[in-house]
């Protein structure tokens, strides 16, 4: 009877911490659509002069992915290393179907699949991106320490990523799913002179793009060769490509150390497009200042360094690219839509994690959070 009682007994571990986060962004990001998107609603005919428009369609997407959170996030995540190839070939297949009828074409851009809800077929490859990198990478073991393993790895988001870009062209996404392998490949892989060397390289290819843009005539350039004009001097672009960065810049600008007030921005009346979408922190700035920014800043990191807290203390080696391929995603998605608001890069559709609007991105990163919360749900404490 003693030595049961001696006995250690296991308990598991589940990251409340991490849950509490994503539930305040949640909530965060709801009132700031509702706040950004209420006026452009209220007079537009399309939507039925309905303020709450967006605001109604992003917490269905929120509710529906909170449910679907939790059922994951009890399933222990071994369970879906079985699909991962078929998810791999799945997402493919779903983005050349945007080349068919059930295609969605909004704002000049063809990107969504009308399935009874409108799906975009990039968000669903982020996830199937991390699950078949994650197992691929289990399955390669050691072997990923020769070259051979190391460029196999990098080379498996190439098609995926080129679908992405050609196909819907959505070149933000393909940098990101890129970005993912990259990542998890950097953890993964011991030999880090690779990483040096690429990014060395990468350095000096976007140099020299930058360079040969400015050297040539602008009807020689295709629009993104016109958006890295237009990030060099938004001011030469006031009208054309240069418009929306003004007009968020002006909207960091004006919210001073603690904003105008929740509700009280000028620039989503009208003058910044798609404020609810890519532009969300700039409208953040403003209403709620240098000090709203520096928060959302801040719980983004604290979000990262509870993955990397799960990560660390996962069972397995699965479960542990698992969490980083989710953190890589977010980490990756928070800087970029960061640097094109603030205009430290050229001009791309990329949405805040969470906050801004769109009901595939809230819904898949859920799924996402789901499966970080099942690896920390399989984390014993021994007592």
């Amino acid at each position: 009877m003693a030595s049961r009682k001696n006995r250690k007994q296991s308990e598991y571990f589940f990251d409340y911490t991490l849950l509490f986060i994503v539930l305040f962004l949640l909530g965060f990001g709801l009132i700031m659509v509702y706040s950004t998107s209420s006026y452009e609603a209220s007079i537009s005919a399309n939507l039925k002069y309905d303020e709450a428009y967006y605001l109604k369609h992003q917490a269905f997407a929120a509710v529906m992915g909170f449910f679907a959170m939790i059922v994951v996030a009890n399933i222990p995540y071994h369970f879906w290393e079985r699909f991962a190839t078929l998810g791999y070939f799945v997402s493919a297949i779903l983005i050349v179907l945007v080349l068919t009828p059930l295609g969605i074409e909004a704002n000049g851009a063809r990107r969504w699949l009308n399935l009874g809800l409108s799906v975009q077929p990039a968000e669903i490859a982020k996830l199937c991106m991390i699950l078949f990198l994650a197992s691929f990478i289990c399955k390669m073991g050691k072997g990923i320490r020769t070259g051979r393993g190391f460029w196999m790895v990098l080379m498996i988001p190439v098609p995926i990523c080129v679908m992405v870009w050609k196909i819907t062209n959505n070149m933000s996404s393909a940098i990101i799913i890129f970005g993912i392998a990259l990542l998890m490949l950097f953890v993964a892989s011991p030999d880090y002179k690779r990483f040096v060397l690429m990014g060395a390289a990468g350095v000096a290819a976007v140099a020299a793009l930058v360079f040969a843009i400015i050297q040539m005539e602008h009807s020689d350039l295709g629009f993104r060769g016109g958006r890295i004009l237009a990030w060099l001097n938004p001011e030469d672009y006031a009208s054309g490509t240069g418009f929306q960065t003004l007009q968020a810049l002006y909207a960091i600008g004006s919210g001073g150390i603690f904003g105008k007030g929740l509700g009280q921005s000028m620039q989503k009346l009208g003058f910044l497009p798609e404020a609810q979408n890519d532009m969300i922190f700039s409208i953040i700035c403003e209403e709620l200042g240098l000090f709203g920014a520096i928060s959302v800043i801040l719980i983004f990191m604290f979000m990262i360094y509870r993955f990397m807290v799960i990560a660390g203390n996962a069972p397995d080696l699965m479960g542990a690219m698992i969490v980083i391929g989710v953190m890589a995603h977010i980490a990756i998605q928070v800087i970029l839509n960061i640097a094109v608001v603030t205009n430290t890069i050229p001009n791309t559709g990329v949405t805040l994690p969470f906050i801004s609007y769109g009901g595939t991105s809230v819904m898949f990163l859920m799924l996402e959070m789901g499966m970080v919360l099942s690896v920390s749900n399989q984390i014993k404490l021994e007592q």
